[in-house]
C-alpha cells in the first residue's frame, strides 16, 4: 500500500470517495473540512492500494509532531467502503503508521465514528487499534433515540412539550442564524461561561454550503424567536448540533417542542436521532442534569471513543 499526503489538486476525487463509502458523512466533505483550515493545518491522507486505486482516507490535522483525526470535526477515522475488509484494514494501519513514523510523527490521535453513523458496518479499525495497544483516553456519552424501537417520553417531558402547545408556541423552520446565535451564545455564557464552536458567519457560511445537512428549526411566539435546534443531518442519523432557549423559551418549554416536533415528523424516518454529548474535561465529567433531559425523550447511551497510539 501506498500513503500519500491529500492535496488539493484531490479535491474531486476525495469527496467521490466521501460519497461512496460506507461510513462518510458531510463532515468529511472538502468544503467543510477546509472552511477552518486558518486554525488547522491539515495533514489528511490517502491510501492507494497496489493497482493505485484508493482504498482509504483519514481527514487529519497535524499538531506540532501529532497526527489528529481531525481535530476540527466531532468525529473522524478512516473512511473505507465495501471493499475493506478486517485483514485489509489491519494492514492499512499498518502502513500510515509507518508513513508517520517515517515522517517524524510520534503520536496518532484517534478519533473513531459511533457505529449509528455507519451505512453499513465499519469497525474494522477496532481491531487493529487494538493490535496497536492504542489508549482510549476519552469516552464520551451520545444519546440516542432508535425510530424502530422508540421509548416512551417521560411524563414530564410530556407535560412540558403540552404547555407551550397551550401557550400557543409554533414550531418552523428558519434560516435567521443571526437572532439565534444570540440566544445561544447567551444560553452557553450564562449555564457553562462557554460560546458556540461556530460564529455566524461560518455557520452560515456551511449552512450555505450544506443546505439539506444543515438546518435551524425554532419556536416562536408572535415571531418572537424562543428558542431553536441546529440539526446536522446525514444519511442515517439526524444529530442535534447546538440547542438553546431564551430566558422566556426556558419558562415554557420552547426548546422541548422543538425536538418533539423533529423526532415525531421531520426525522421519524430517520433510523437514529443524536442528542449529542454530556461530557466535559475529555468524558471524565458527566453532566448528570443535562444527560437526564435528554433520556426524558427515550434517548439512550451510544459511546464515542478516543485513542492514542504512540509511534
Amino acid at each position: 500500500m501506498i500513503v500519500k499526503l491529500y492535496q488539493p489538486s484531490d479535491k474531486d476525487t476525495w469527496d467521490d470517495f466521501v460519497s461512496q463509502s460506507k461510513n462518510g458523512t458531510f463532515l468529511f466533505k472538502r468544503d467543510y473540512l477546509d472552511y477552518h483550515s486558518d486554525r488547522f493545518v491539515d495533514h489528511s491522507l490517502i491510501v492507494y492500494d497496489s493497482k493505485d486505486r484508493i482504498i482509504a482516507m483519514l481527514p487529519a490535522n497535524k499538531k506540532e509532531n501529532h497526527l489528529i483525526s481531525h481535530g476540527g470535526i466531532t468525529y473522524g477515522s478512516f473512511i473505507i467502503t465495501d471493499r475493506v475488509t478486517t485483514p485489509v484494514m489491519v494492514d492499512i494501519f499498518n502502513a500510515v503508521l509507518e508513513f508517520l513514523s517515517t515522517h517524524g510523527f510520534s503520536k496518532l490521535v484517534y478519533k473513531t465514528i459511533p457505529y449509528i453513523y455507519h451505512r453499513t458496518p465499519a469497525d474494522e479499525d477496532r481491531y487493529p487499534l487494538f493490535l496497536h495497544n492504542a489508549v482510549l483516553y476519552r469516552r464520551d456519552v451520545l444519546s440516542v433515540v432508535f425510530n424502530s424501537q422508540r421509548i416512551q417520553y417521560q411524563e414530564r417531558r410530556n407535560r412540558s412539550i403540552k404547555k407551550a402547545a397551550a401557550g400557543g408556541i409554533t414550531v418552523k423552520e428558519s434560516n435567521d442564524y443571526k437572532t439565534y446565535w444570540e440566544i445561544l451564545e447567551w444560553n452557553l455564557k450564562t449555564q457553562y461561561n462557554l460560546m458556540p464552536v461556530h460564529t455566524v458567519p461560518e455557520i452560515e457560511l456551511l449552512a450555505k454550503r450544506f443546505p439539506e445537512n444543515i438546518r435551524l428549526f425554532c419556536s416562536f411566539k408572535d415571531d418572537k424567536m424562543l428558542g431553536g435546534l441546529v440539526m446536522y443531518v446525514s444519511d442515517m442519523v439526524a444529530h442535534n448540533q447546538y440547542s438553546a432557549n431564551s430566558e422566556e423559551g426556558k419558562k415554557i418549554g420552547a426548546v422541548d417542542v422543538i425536538f418533539d416536533h423533529l423526532l415525531n415528523s421531520v426525522y421519524n424516518n430517520k433510523p437514529y436521532f443524536d442528542f449529542g454529548i454530556s461530557n466535559e474535561e475529555d468524558g471524565m465529567y458527566l453532566n448528570r442534569g443535562l444527560v437526564e433531559y435528554k433520556e426524558s425523550f427515550g434517548a439512550r447511551c451510544v459511546t464515542h471513543d478516543f485513542y492514542e497510539i504512540k509511534i
